[in-house]
């Protein structure tokens, strides 16, 4: 099994910057691909990046795309999210998600493990 420690939300204002990290702990396997995800209040949650546990691909939501960066340290088993020019529109609980996935899948039901969710607010 795979046990994700997400951290790094907080509060930040409109174009500034913030790194969340997801840590993964237990029995880890190349075949895991990591994704973050989020969800705002009263919305559905939505795929935001993907990045495959080995290797170099990447995927991303075309709302974060260019401002965002899904990073990986495999030494560390610890997957990244740089978020740059952060807008009041991505104020949602970001949550880190592990599965065995062979593509690059935004489909939440691909995943087999999740992180607590980390509270990210973006002020006007």
């Amino acid at each position: 099994q795979v046990q994700l420690v997400e951290s790094g939300g907080g509060l930040v204002q409109a174009g500034g910057s913030l790194r969340l990290s997801c840590a993964a702990s237990g029995r880890t396997f190349s075949s895991y691909s990591m994704g973050w995800f989020r969800q705002a209040p009263g919305k559905e949650r939505e795929f935001v990046a993907f990045i495959r546990w080995t290797g170099f691909n990447t995927y991303y939501a075309d709302s974060v795309k260019g401002r965002f960066t899904i990073s990986r340290d495999n030494a560390k088993n610890t997957v990244y999210l740089q978020m740059n020019s952060l807008k009041p529109e991505d104020t949602a609980v970001y949550y880190c998600a592990a599965g065995r996935i062979s593509y690059s899948s935004s489909s939440l039901y691909d995943y087999d493990y999740w992180g607590q969710g980390t509270q990210v607010t973006v002020s006007s």
